[in-house]
């Protein structure tokens, strides 16, 4: 963000010293409303409530207790400010998150598809008319980039054991809630996790909010050490398979799964650890994923030409992502214990 920063002031957009600190503050904070293991457990610890709803609330409690320090950061990241353009740097199809997210897991992943020139996408940043732009040469750098985010989402981000460990440790999450009562101490893990489960109404107040900022990776991961040993077996088994890394079995491919074909693999599930077939889709289940590297109708990426012309990338003559990046790829798959 500061190098973005630098480059557009460089080019001679205005950006006060006031609007610099906060659109930095605003990045820093803008994924603060992640609860614990992120996108997994997303609106499914705390139901129906996404992660950027969060962080505003949580950006608000701070301003209030920093006397208004965050109003501009707080104005620029719900798009609020004159100035549009700030907004994009922290949140559209080309902002500062995603080329530190992509380099980052890139590296620690080992997978080299995510290592993109990002410092020439930086320089090649321009506003027009209070929107960020990229300029015209540097449309085939954006779509290597639009690239290594499709390639990093099916090699990395659905891959078939990060798939398979997400999804258990949501069905985890959901066979608690599924029997949970706040007499049954054997669920009770003394953390705010038993807020959550039990008593939370979706009204995320202060107190609530006290709660959900209180957890961690390490709360959830205590859970699930403690509800190993419950005796409703559907959950022991959830629980000792995530914990000794015995995943779900997962399979990718391009068609549907056959009704029929599923039925015959939950049988067999709930026939192998002698659970109820009513349960058996905690074991064994379907679903689908789906990517467009390119949304058309959201946040666009536009070109500056020469000529003062402006296209959005997908309207481009020749472009890569004409072709090919604006469509969606859907997959699906089949998660079953073995």
């Amino acid at each position: 963000m500061c190098n973005a920063v630098t480059e557009l002031r460089a080019k001679g957009v205005e950006i006060t010293d006031a609007e610099a600190v906060a659109v930095k503050a605003a990045i820093l904070l803008h994924d603060i409303g992640h609860g614990p293991y992120s996108h997994a457990l997303e609106q499914v610890l705390v139901l129906g409530t996404h992660h950027e709803a969060l962080s505003i609330r949580i950006m608000e409690e701070m301003n209030q207790s920093m006397n208004g320090a965050l109003d501009l950061a707080i104005q620029i990241f719900t798009n609020k400010y004159p100035k549009p353009f700030l907004h994009q740097l922290i949140s559209g199809q080309l902002d500062m998150d995603r080329m530190d997210y992509l380099s980052r897991d890139s590296f620690y992943s080992g997978v080299s598809e995510g290592v993109i020139g990002y410092d020439r996408i930086l320089k090649m940043l321009v506003v027009h008319h209070g929107q960020l732009m990229v300029e015209e040469k540097g449309i085939y750098s954006v779509e290597k980039f639009l690239v290594a985010r499709r390639q990093m989402y099916w090699q990395v981000y659905l891959h078939k054991t990060v798939l398979a460990a997400e999804k258990m440790l949501v069905k985890i999450i959901e066979r608690v809630r599924e029997i949970y009562q706040a007499t049954d101490q054997a669920l009770q893990t003394q953390t705010a996790l038993d807020f959550f489960l039990g008593s939370f109404n979706g009204v995320m107040d202060h107190n609530a909010l006290e709660q959900f900022c209180s957890l961690d990776d390490h709360d959830v991961m205590h859970a699930i050490k403690h509800w190993s040993k419950h005796q409703d077996r559907v959950l022991s088994l959830l629980c000792k398979r995530f914990l000794n890394r015995q995943l779900y079995k997962s399979r990718i491919q391009s068609e549907d799964f056959e009704p029929l074909f599923l039925k015959e693999k939950q049988d067999a599930a709930a026939n192998q650890f002698l659970i109820s077939p009513l349960d058996a889709h905690y074991l064994c289940f379907t679903g689908e994923a789906s990517n467009t590297m390119y949304q058309t109708l959201d946040e666009r990426i536009n070109i500056l030409f020469k000529d003062g012309m402006v296209k959005d990338i997908s309207k481009i003559d020749n472009a890569l992502i004409q072709q090919n990046l604006s469509a969606p790829v859907k997959k699906f798959y089949i998660c079953m214990l073995s």
